[in-house]
């Protein structure tokens, strides 16, 4: 089995669009294991306070970026 930095230096020999094929495929790769994790933290309710906190931000009911930061 190859170790990360001998799978580096491979890539890095591959010619350009042969790179730019192995990069669309690991970010699909990538992509539909994000996209599954987060539907299904979606289903089990885990951003539902987002949706809750997302009332908050009627005109009037936030602070400006600014002053948050300025008091940090």
């Amino acid at each position: 089995m190859s170790t990360v930095q001998e799978i580096k230096t491979a890539i890095a020999r591959l010619p350009l669009e042969e790179r730019a094929l192995l990069v669309a495929e690991l970010c699909g790769w990538t992509n539909d294991a994000w996209d599954r994790r987060m539907q299904a933290d979606a289903a089990a309710g885990k951003f539902n306070s987002l949706n809750e906190d997302s009332s908050a931000y009627e005109p009037g009911r936030t602070k400006p970026l600014d002053d948050i930061l300025e008091q940090s």
